[in-house]
């Protein structure tokens, strides 16, 4: 079947094609936008000296609290949620986030943030390629990477009591692996939700998806980094 965009007549397969394109290109936009302001928030408050203040504080327990209570309500309400609300709590989360992130300018040097952060890109730029253009299904993985990701939170629970060295590493290197894997399911997900016709369902619909889209792959580079600034991190001491 065809069907015509302005003069060209083209396949149903390359309208969804096309659609998935713009689709993830809005994503990744909101997900640059999302880490930069979380990069300049941190670098700005550690570089002003807050961050120590913030890390000997109550109000850095309460910033953790509020960012998962926004991650939780974002994802929940996002459908009822107007756009502009929408954006303004992903960007609040954004901030937050860099507040609670300018504690790491405290532990590792700035060379090693940034060649992790370097890293990070790339490995993350190489799984979310293999997720947009595999043809398979990654809905299996994604379930099991889903549940390697509990597993690692409630490791990381029990390790605070035992503060052993090797469990540490072990949930950091499981850690880089489901947080590789969940980049390539999130992509193809949010490839597929492009594909299966959102851009036909108004401007509220495409930017609400495009919110909640780049906040799941802010949340697999933010945790993939963390997971390998711990490898690759040199410390100020």
């Amino acid at each position: 079947m065809q069907t015509q965009v302005g003069t060209r007549n083209i396949t149903i397969a390359q309208a969804r094609q096309e659609a998935s394109t713009i689709f993830l290109a809005k994503v990744f936009n909101w997900m640059a936008i999302g880490l930069a302001v979380t990069g300049g928030v941190a670098f700005l408050t550690a570089e002003s000296g807050m961050a120590r203040t913030l890390v000997a504080s109550p109000l850095f327990f309460i910033l953790v609290l509020a960012e998962l209570g926004m991650v939780f309500y974002l994802s929940a309400r996002i459908e009822k949620l107007q756009p502009g609300t929408a954006t303004g709590l992903f960007l609040g989360y954004s901030i937050l986030n860099g507040l609670t992130l300018s504690t790491i300018f405290l532990a590792y040097t700035h060379a090693s943030i940034a060649g992790t952060f370097l890293v990070t890109a790339g490995m993350f730029g190489a799984m979310a390629v293999y997720g947009m253009v595999t043809k398979r299904d990654l809905s299996g993985m994604g379930s099991f990477m889903f549940m390697g990701l509990i597993g690692i939170l409630l490791a990381s629970v029990v390790n605070i009591f035992l503060k052993s060295s090797v469990l540490y590493w072990a949930i950091s290197a499981i850690g880089v692996l489901v947080f590789v894997g969940l980049t390539a399911y999130d992509v193809q997900k949010i490839k597929n939700i492009g594909e299966e016709g959102i851009m036909q369902q108004g401007d509220a619909a495409i930017r609400k998806g495009s919110i909640i889209g780049a906040l799941a792959l802010y949340l697999d580079f933010i945790n993939l980094f963390l997971m390998l600034l711990r490898f690759f991190g040199g410390s100020r001491d």
